[in-house]
């Protein structure tokens, strides 16, 4: 996207990059579960025409619209597994493994004739100007050689991800740090990849997410070519298994049992990896009031999410077309611009990833008034997607950021919503209506929040 609008786009990237679809150092999330969201798609096909075409003439998998294919289980509710998605194609979910994505993804890039990468080496520091009033480049060190240069630049963007030292860069030319909101989960997860003989995993998709009284859950993903990921996670401080044999135990009160059964009889393809994520955190660049012109922060080095919602890469995705737009009226107070207009799309993706983990009650942390109604009205959503195929495509298009939240506060969607939940109770008179505590008994209230 920066190749449109600058003369040269240097990329200052610490790893000897592969020329295979292999893990790196770099990137510890290759060796772990996996999976972009269809939003993340859409925009990736948009920068880089034809990418998701050649995923799958190599290998990847697309989801064809067989909700059979699906096994997703969110806050205690199984979605439907029955019928077709009537137009696929508005729902584009593809399955590959990271590495393979990155390495299609650095195909395409290698092919701009304005973009260099400088492989092998690290940024050591912000340059300005005297004054301090504009980043002017960065200081950067070879990792082999200890050869120390500088960079200049109109513009630095900081993609270095949730380790970022651009709040340590900006305290030292006098800037304030930006705030942080944080929500503690204390995830820690334990992933294997595997070959499984084909046909024995009947899903492209499996995940079953934490709920109260169980902070656990169990994921499987089929990737290019007869290759899966299995992986199983626990939060609040539980501690996840270490070996395969060990991991099947720990998710036989959740999983799928055709899962489990392909996991048993799967040829391992690399040790079991172990990722620990102490908490969901955004750092607030928006409500700096003094920024230098000339740098942007985005991805996880802006806004890092409790991974096993697969926001990250999206999100990211999102913030480069924002930078885009932002870029189209000009570079004057380009950072403010981009903060402010980036950070009314970060709020979406953190009050549902924030909002999911704050529903459960192993999670410490403060819930407002405005979080507890948006649970309490999205768990009537997902009451209804368990057995009606148009509140379980919105509420899949909605969580696979395509969709703003705003859709599932439509009059004729709430009506909907509600029209199934109440047959479902004549059927079954021992469901109850959703209660939630301090609130009380009426119709669903519409949350506020969930509009943003």
């Amino acid at each position: 996207m920066l190749a449109d609008f600058y003369q040269s786009v240097t990329v200052v990237e610490r790893d000897v990059l592969p020329t295979d679809p292999v893990p790196r150092r770099g990137v510890p999330q290759g060796r772990l579960i996996h999976a972009l969201l269809a939003g993340g798609a859409q925009i990736f096909d948009e920068l880089f025409p034809g990418l998701l075409g050649e995923l799958v003439a190599n290998g990847a998998i697309r989801w064809d619209g067989d909700y059979a294919k699906l096994w997703i289980s969110f806050g205690g509710h199984r979605l439907l597994r029955s019928g077709r998605a009537p137009d696929p194609d508005s729902f584009p979910f593809y399955f590959q493994s990271r590495p393979f994505l990155e390495w299609h993804v650095l195909r395409r890039m290698r092919d701009v004739s304005n973009v260099t990468v400088l492989e092998h080496h690290d940024v050591q520091a912000l340059t300005s100007t005297a004054d301090r009033n504009r980043i002017s480049g960065v200081e950067v060190v070879n990792r082999d050689s200890q050869h120390r240069m500088t960079v200049t630049s109109d513009l630095v963007v900081d993609a270095t991800g949730r380790g970022s030292r651009t709040p340590v860069f900006l305290e030292q030319l006098g800037y304030d740090r930006p705030a942080e909101n944080e929500v503690i989960v204390n995830l820690a997860y334990a992933c294997q990849p595997v070959r499984v003989p084909p046909g024995s995993l009947q899903e492209n998709f499996i995940a079953i997410f934490p709920e109260p009284g169980r902070p656990k859950m169990f994921a499987a993903v089929g990737y290019e070519n007869d290759i899966a990921m299995f992986a199983v996670g626990a939060m609040a401080g539980l501690h996840p298994p270490g070996t395969a044999p060990e991991m099947q135990t720990f998710a036989a009160d959740c999983a799928p049992a055709g899962a489990l059964a392909a996991f048993a009889v799967a040829e391992p393809l690399g040790e079991v990896a172990h990722h620990r994520v102490p908490s969901n955190r955004w750092r607030r660049y928006d409500k700096l009031r003094r920024l230098p012109a000339g740098l942007i922060v985005l991805g996880d080095a802006i806004c890092s999410f409790n991974p096993i919602y697969g926001q990250g890469m999206t999100v990211a995705a999102i913030e480069a077309i924002v930078l885009r737009d932002c870029l189209r009226r000009g570079d004057r107070d380009l950072p403010r611009r981009f903060f402010r207009s980036s950070a009314k799309k970060i709020r979406i993706a953190w009050q549902s990833a924030t909002g999911s983990d704050l529903a459960l009650p192993e999670v410490k942390g403060t819930v407002p008034l405005s979080m507890r109604l948006s649970n309490a009205y999205l768990d009537q959503v997902m009451t209804a997607a368990e057995t009606d195929s148009t509140v379980m495509l919105r509420f899949l298009r909605v969580i696979g950021m395509i969709d703003s939240p705003a859709r599932l506060l439509l009059p004729a969607f709430i009506f909907r919503v509600a029209c199934v939940n109440q047959a479902r109770r004549h059927r079954d008179p021992q469901l109850q209506p959703v209660r939630v505590a301090g609130v009380a008994d009426g119709p669903t209230p519409v949350p506020e929040r969930l509009s943003e």
